[in-house]
């Protein structure tokens, strides 16, 4: 019997994620007849639109369907603008009857909002929402890999990394070979693992190659919320203030200050369009020392205030659809 997996779309779903799902089910077919099928589920039993304005027919809304062994949530902009009490207490029925529960890109959402993961669980989603997933969920071990397969949950961050995905599983199941045979129908040069990053390294983002400079570059990373003093920078990497600010001025014609409040800003910029948090827990988070302060500094980077830049949901992302992601850059 060929193995069943359904994915519930929800408005707004990201189509590359799962069309990047789906496309490697087809393909092992073609070498293996008969060995998936997959289904399609909308909130209501009609037609879908993904981010991308392109509408699928569903073959029926979520609460329609008794049992599923695998489901995936694929949701993209917006995902709890989707979450309802009864789509929670059907995801859970689910889950007691023994069905494995995924999310792809922004699905784990609906899953967590539903109270689905544990605290032992590793799950992950797509990198621009991770922030606003930790803030909200904060005991949940959310990661910045491709995609995390456990026993009854699997997710991924969406987008091509949902082949690396499908592929993994179908590796399990079916053997290496098999696998391979459908990542070269993709022209794909090698089949990523699961720890490969999600985004750029550092050095590819911003186009630096110096090991000092890029060292920095994620110490500031990892304290938006408890910014350093250049001078405290600088101690960490092993360098005078002076280096430090030769090194930005050198590479990236900016000083190390305004460059770390460039991240921190655009940092407040993704809690302000994908959570629900007030304006001064964002200004608390990014290290801000006043909502005032922030509120000017916000203001000269976007041409906008925190306030009028939120989504107009309010715990929506405006990422734009899928060929417009913002990628953050100082």
């Amino acid at each position: 019997m060929p193995e069943d997996i359904s994915f519930l779309l929800l408005p707004g779903f990201s189509a590359i994620g799962f069309m990047s799902a789906v496309e490697p089910l087809r393909v092992a077919n073609r070498f293996r007849d008969n060995l998936y099928r997959w289904h399609i589920l909308s909130i209501d039993g009609a037609p879908v639109a993904a981010s991308n304005g392109i509408s699928l027919n569903a073959e029926a809304a979520f609460d329609a369907v008794k049992h599923a062994s695998t489901l995936f949530v694929v949701a993209g902009f917006e995902p709890l603008a989707c979450y309802t009490r009864a789509l929670g207490s059907w995801l859970k029925r689910l889950d007691r009857a023994g069905a494995t529960l995924g999310g792809i890109d922004t699905g784990s959402f609906i899953l967590a909002e539903a109270d689905l993961f544990g605290a032992a669980d590793s799950l992950t989603l797509h990198w621009e929402a991770l922030s606003a997933f930790r803030e909200r969920y904060p005991s949940l071990a959310a990661s910045q890999e491709l995609f995390e397969i456990g026993a009854h949950r699997i997710t991924c961050a969406g987008g091509t990394a949902s082949i690396d995905m499908m592929l993994d599983l179908i590796g399990r199941s079916h053997g290496a070979a098999l696998a391979s045979a459908v990542s070269e129908q993709f022209v794909v040069s090698r089949i990523r693992q699961r720890s490969d990053h999600q985004r750029m390294e550092i050095a590819a983002r911003y186009g630096v190659h110096n090991r000092k400079l890029i060292q920095v570059i994620g110490v500031m990373e990892q304290h938006m919320e408890d910014p350093l003093a250049p001078a405290e920078l600088a101690l960490e990497i092993g360098v005078t203030r002076r280096q430090l600010e030769r090194l930005f001025c050198a590479a990236l014609k900016d000083t190390p200050t305004h460059f770390y409040q460039q991240l921190r800003l655009n940092r407040a910029r993704e809690l302000l369009q994908q959570t629900d948090m007030t304006i001064t827990a964002i200004c608390v988070a990014c290290g801000f020392e006043s909502p005032s302060h922030f509120s000017r500094t916000y203001r000269a980077r976007f041409g906008a205030s925190p306030r009028s830049d939120r989504s107009p949901l309010g715990g929506g992302s405006s990422r734009g659809g899928d060929s417009h992601r913002r990628p953050p850059s100082p």
